[in-house]
């Protein structure tokens, strides 16, 4: 596997376009989608929680994983930020030659 879609969440819009910009002008992500409107429901310190947070779909070369996690961490307002790889088993040429090649 070459390629991987990274997911994390953030707290609002402003947050998800200030990573995704982050990650994209350092060429860590070929391209971030931003998706608003998802409410999480899991358990923090003891006790169930409900948020509205924003999804970020992160496509980048599993090369730099570690790179872009490293950011990701550094500029996250969450004491314990989700960042998860997910390899992209296949995909079009044309979509991950472009990947490929901007990243």
């Amino acid at each position: 596997m070459k390629y991987c879609c990274v997911l994390s969440t953030v707290p609002d819009i402003k947050k998800a376009r200030q990573l995704a910009g982050l990650l994209v002008s350092r060429r860590l992500a070929a391209c971030v989608q931003i998706l608003p409107g998802l409410e999480s429901h899991y358990r923090w310190r003891g006790k169930k929680e409900t948020s509205r947070e924003v999804l970020l779909l992160i496509k980048t070369k599993i090369s730099v994983y570690k790179k872009l996690e490293k950011v990701v961490l550094q500029n996250h307002p969450y004491e314990v930020p989700e960042v998860i790889c997910l390899p992209i088993a296949k995909g079009s040429k044309a979509y991950l030659d472009w990947l490929g090649e901007e990243v």
